[in-house]
């Protein structure tokens, strides 16, 4: 695959550590969840970033299919990405629910632009598939 772009960004610190882009556009701080025997503190972490790029990249994903099918994506769109970590084997993976609100489109379109932006188009769909659940709920 030739890339278009490469985002760059550097952690120190492991999860409770920082978190900063080579553009500086983005500097944040990290902590670990309560939930994970963190302190919870201010700063974010992976999982919430991660949900955040996949809801944004999702959207963008839907457009490019609407705009090639030809139907109008409503300006009010958008999507919340619930990123869940847990134990899996040896390790820790990820569990996903992507909560689709396309409002006053039709359903049957919804249907179709949602699905083929995942099965088709979202990069984060693509990287997670067969690795991932990922879970599509779609409302209009």
């Amino acid at each position: 695959m030739k890339a278009l772009y490469t985002a760059v960004a550097t952690a120190t610190g492991g999860r409770d550590g920082k978190a900063k882009s080579d553009d500086g556009r983005l500097e944040v701080d990290l902590s670990v969840p309560e939930e994970m025997g963190g302190d919870g503190g201010k700063g974010t972490n992976p999982e919430q970033m991660f949900a955040a790029g996949y809801a944004a990249c999702f959207i963008g994903a839907m457009k490019f299919v609407a705009d090639k099918e030809s139907i109008d994506v409503p300006d009010g769109v958008s999507v919340r990405a619930e990123v869940g970590i847990g134990p899996a084997g040896k390790g820790f993976g990820l569990d996903i629910d992507l909560h689709i609100n396309l409002p006053g489109m039709d359903k049957g379109d919804a249907e179709k632009i949602a699905n083929r932006a995942h099965d088709e188009v979202c990069p984060y769909s693509n990287a997670t598939r067969n690795n991932v659940d990922v879970r599509l709920h779609i409302d209009t």
